[in-house]
């Protein structure tokens, strides 16, 4: 494997349990122990055949104990949104892209020949250029927004305006571009990255960043060494395993079909719901009567799902810190789920994912790549034809180098990594009640990103029509703090949006920025 990679990833293990991997085995003892709590100076030599023995059984959940932060640098956002965040188990805190402004150095650059180095180090000024130019170009449309919100004397009126239009102008920065970030794992999560690290759809970055991983995991604690399984290789995947079984590779007419099949299927919609059960309501508000041991004459359903939803009632929906999992009353809001078609952008869908507990089944992303451009584009661009026009340009110039280096015979992988911000992710997303409310109080906010904003309406639009007893409570968390008397209504204190969306319903919510 070709293992060039620049700027070269930066791992370092910042902060770990101490020994980590005999609280492993004394976890493991002490649920066999009938003198108490089994100490990690209480393990002694000769160990490590029952450590393999529990970790051969499947017995893993004395390997969540121990946890290990890393800090990450030059690794990029697809890396990123493949890998590190495409599942629940982990914790990231990371360098915001709609708040501090991209660097045109700061991309990950593949090995490649020296003609498609050329094609790529040219796409990356390109549209480090057009960000520039598109961010001027968006800012006196954020101005004149901000100032229906805000008097211009307000405090950091023009800084805010700035950082609007370069969250906006971003859609245009390849998903190549480096970030950096703290990154905590528990053990046995660090074990299956190492595991499962060369799987689409960047196995070379992953497997670099992920190794380095391990060897600061083995420098600190060696005899991690004694359970660590080798990475499986990219031929023994699944994914893999079904293009390699098919007669023939996938034609730019059926990729199409798929696309517009997809996107027909949306119906117009940012997020469709395509499933939920069917007696949910229902459900519900039988939980609600279990937790208080009441028959139906004294409860009805109605009133039952007020009692749980109604901030006013349950004063804990507009509570900051989210305890609602805690309490024995709010949990029954696990038992209603739904399931949604989704389409995002590549950036927006980054932020979608790190809602960790509404999952979604992400592409092979290579598999979804069309020979057109195919990317979302963010509402204020489309209310000025000049912005519009020059961010179309830009996206057709963007695919025509991404082509340029398929023909060359760059690996997808790699050319994956000039394609920009804006990129169409299309997936299929569930979550039941008690997370998806969660979220969206987070994403009915008008200081959430746009896009996520738009399809958490969405969301909450269509879960009325079907659920109408449910519907009317998923809301911002002012919403829910005004109905609940929690005083300030707004929780972001300075970074207050401007609009009283407490006093306004679902129907009236509309935004551009």
């Amino acid at each position: 494997m070709d293992r060039f990679l620049s700027p070269e990833p930066i791992v370092r293990l910042e902060k770990a349990f101490l020994n980590p991997f005999k609280n492993f085995v004394a976890t493991a003892k002490t649920c066999y122990s009938s003198k108490g709590i089994v100490r990690d100076e209480d393990v002694k030599g000769g160990y490590k055949p029952l450590a393999k023995s529990i970790y051969q059984a499947g017995h893993h959940t004395t390997l969540q104990h121990a946890h290990f932060q890393f800090s990450l640098q030059h690794v990029s956002r697809q890396f990123i949104w493949s890998f590190l965040h495409s599942h629940p188990y982990y914790n990231s805190e990371q360098v915001s892209q709609r708040y501090v402004a991209m660097k045109p150095e700061a991309f990950v650059t593949p090995p490649l020949s020296e003609k498609a180095l050329s094609i790529y180090k040219v796409g990356v000024q390109a549209q480090m250029a057009a960000y520039e130019k598109l961010n001027a170009l968006l800012m006196p449309l954020v101005d004149a927004e901000y100032a229906l919100r805000f008097p211009r004397k307000r405090r950091n009126f023009e800084r805010d305006v700035k950082k609007k239009s370069q969250e906006i102008a971003r859609y245009v920065i390849p998903i190549g571009a480096t970030a950096y970030l703290y990154h905590t794992i528990s053990g046995i999560t660090l074990l299956r990255y190492y595991r499962l690290c060369q799987q689409f759809d960047s196995p070379l970055e992953q497997r670099i960043v992920v190794e380095k991983m391990v060897a600061a995991l083995l420098e600190f604690d060696p005899e991690y060494e004694t359970i660590l399984q080798a990475p499986l290789e990219i031929e023994s995947t699944p994914e893999y395993a079904f293009f390699a079984s098919q007669a023939k590779e996938t034609t730019s007419k059926e990729r199409n079909d798929f696309l517009s099949e997809f996107d027909s299927d949306l119906d117009g919609h940012n997020s469709k719901l395509v499933d939920y059960k069917i007696n949910q309501e229902s459900v519900l508000a039988d939980a609600v009567r279990e937790v208080f041991g009441l028959p139906r004459a004294a409860l009805d359903n109605p009133s039952a799902i007020r009692r749980v939803l109604d901030p006013a009632l349950n004063p804990l929906l507009g509570e900051s810190l989210n305890i609602t999992t805690l309490s024995k009353l709010s949990r029954t809001l696990f038992h209603p789920a739904y399931t949604f078609k989704k389409k995002l952008s590549h950036t927006a869908d980054s932020q979608d994912q790190r809602h960790r507990m509404t999952p979604g089944s992400r592409p092979v992303l290579s598999a979804h790549l069309s020979d057109e451009p195919d990317y979302v584009t963010p509402e204020l661009i489309k209310t000025e034809p000049v912005a519009e026009t020059y961010y179309q340009e830009v996206m057709t110039r963007s695919w025509e180098r991404f082509q340029d280096l398929k023909q060359l015979g760059v690996p997808v992988e790699y050319a994956l990594y000039l394609l920009p911000n804006a990129l169409s992710i299309r997936f299929t997303e569930s979550a039941d009640l008690l997370n998806l409310r969660h979220k969206h109080a987070m994403r009915l906010c008008y200081n959430a990103q746009e896009e996520i904003w738009r399809a958490s309406l969405d969301e909450a639009s269509q879960i009325t029509t079907v659920n109408p007893l449910i519907g009317p409570y998923l809301l911002p968390p002012c919403t829910s703090r005004a109905m609940a008397n929690i005083r300030p209504v707004c929780p972001e204190g300075e970074r207050y949006c401007g609009v009283k969306v407490w006093k306004i319903g679902l129907p009236e919510y509309t935004r551009v920025i």
